[in-house]
């Protein structure tokens, strides 16, 4: 194999992980919002770019969307950990910045997608929180499992493990804690008042029941791991389409 063959194989191999991750990101996104429409609580990464974006409504913050203050807080996130890490700080995980903006491009894509979603029913309303955190979970695992740079919320997680030297599945539960605390901060400080259809029921069991979902299917991803190292060749594709195509043709004649 030639130099050039090789970095082609390579970029190839690339494009093809991330567009996976991109579907995983997308999973997780959408599992984000049908938690925000069911009204009984949102999931522990959007609890505060919800309080923000329904303050925009009434105060003088900006009136952006979850989307854009997910987005706004994924930026603060890795500044932290610039911040903690100083000259430590390796300049690959900037690449977090890239997969914080589309994941608060995603989270918007989709509440435009689901505009027309309305939970009226407590019915309705605990399907769209049990089937948000299903989907979020599949696509935290599958997120998991693409191995590129992690999200800024786990980033700033695994820079405090490193420097506090705790376990990062504690550290982990003290940064969910901290942006729960501060959603409940802004809702009495923007609306007076606990806001439940942000931080709810709702909160308490995806903080639950999508850890149980990320450990349940982990271990079944083995096909997910296949298909992270399979190298897509269009050329195969376009000879295999061609050769269906001429076959068909054999039949009818």
């Amino acid at each position: 194999m030639t130099l050039t063959t090789e970095r082609k194989e390579k970029a190839i191999l690339f494009l093809w992980q991330h567009l996976l991750l991109l579907i995983s990101l997308y999973l997780m996104t959408l599992g984000v919002v049908l938690c925000v429409k069911s009204s009984l609580g949102s999931s522990v990464i959007s609890s505060l770019p919800f309080v923000f974006s329904l303050a925009g409504l009434i105060s003088r913050v900006p009136e952006w969307t979850i989307g854009g203050y997910t987005i706004a807080m994924n930026f603060i996130l890795v500044f932290c950990q610039i911040l903690i890490l100083r000259r430590n700080f390796d300049f690959m995980q900037l690449f977090q910045l890239v997969i914080g903006f589309v994941f608060g491009w995603l989270i918007d894509i989709n509440m435009a997608l689901t505009a027309g979603l309305e939970c009226t029913t407590w019915s309705s309303q605990i399907f769209a929180q049990f089937a948000g955190c299903t989907i979020m979970g599949i696509g935290i695992a599958f997120e998991v499992r693409c191995g590129s740079v992690t999200m800024p919320g786990e980033g700033i997680s695994i820079t405090v493990s490193q420097v506090t030297k705790r376990p990062f599945a504690k550290v982990k539960i003290w940064v969910d804690t901290t942006l729960v605390l501060l959603a409940v901060a802004g809702c009495y400080l923007f609306f007076g008042s606990w806001q439940w259809n942000v931080i709810g029921i709702g909160t308490l069991f995806a903080m639950i029941y999508v850890g149980l979902v990320v450990k349940f299917i982990a271990p079944h991803l083995g096909w997910f791991d296949r298909l992270l190292t399979y190298r897509p060749g269009f050329r195969r594709y376009l000879f295999g389409l061609a050769r269906l195509l001429y076959r068909r043709g054999e039949v009818k004649e």
